[in-house]
């Protein structure tokens, strides 16, 4: 049976061109050719392989709403607490629990742990705390920036602007940060001073004059 079987094989390669495969040497050679620079202008010439295109102003400026601690960034619009209620059930509770209280594979959005009270104790490397937007968040601006950008999960970046200062506010009053009547809006969220806000410092180290550019 192995005989007649290396007979076969023996057979059928001669019939396909005496053992070689005409298709795959070609496209063997083709890359190659492009290996060695036999591209359209000669030999090193440069290798374009006509893949993608140079993007239009309009799709980065869509992409360029990052915004910073200071919220100089933050766009037209505001949202209230009671329509951050109705924002949060539709797009978050799913994920993060309907009180915030998060879920197996999402986190926990609501909690005080230390009452925002600055210590040396406050190290969440070496304590059992929850990183919540209560107790380690220290600019809400960024929180409205994230949700902005990252929210909801399924759909990122779907929520209007109203809608996202509304769930905003929702999360922030949630965290005993804000009042339930307040209605947030570029300036009342820049005055928005985190409970661990003082946890943090800046970055003040200075490049290493060695380092090159």
């Amino acid at each position: 049976m192995r005989m007649a079987a290396a007979l076969m094989t023996v057979a059928c390669l001669a019939a396909c061109g005496g053992g070689s495969n005409a298709a795959a040497d070609a496209t063997n050679a083709s890359f190659a050719s492009y290996d060695a620079g036999a591209v359209p202008g000669g030999p090193g010439a440069q290798q374009l392989y006509a893949l993608g295109h140079a993007a239009a102003d309009s799709a980065t400026t869509a992409m360029n709403q990052d915004i910073g601690a200071d919220g100089l960034e933050l766009p037209a619009g505001s949202g209230s607490v009671a329509r951050g209620v109705l924002v949060y059930k539709a797009q978050c509770a799913q994920c993060h629990g309907a009180q915030g209280e998060g879920l197996p594979t999402f986190p926990k959005l609501v909690g005080r742990d230390s009452a925002g009270t600055p210590t040396a104790e406050f190290q969440f490397a070496t304590s059992n705390k929850t990183k919540t937007i209560g107790n380690y968040w220290p600019y809400a601006t960024t929180l409205f920036d994230y949700i902005k950008r990252a929210m909801p999960f399924a759909a990122p970046g779907s929520m209007t602007d109203d809608d996202v200062y509304a769930v905003t506010a929702y999360l922030l009053s949630a965290n005993a940060i804000i009042p339930d009547t307040v209605v947030l809006n570029a300036a009342t969220l820049r005055a928005v001073r985190m409970p661990a806000r003082d946890h943090f410092v800046p970055d003040n180290r200075k490049p290493n004059a060695t380092m090159k550019e």
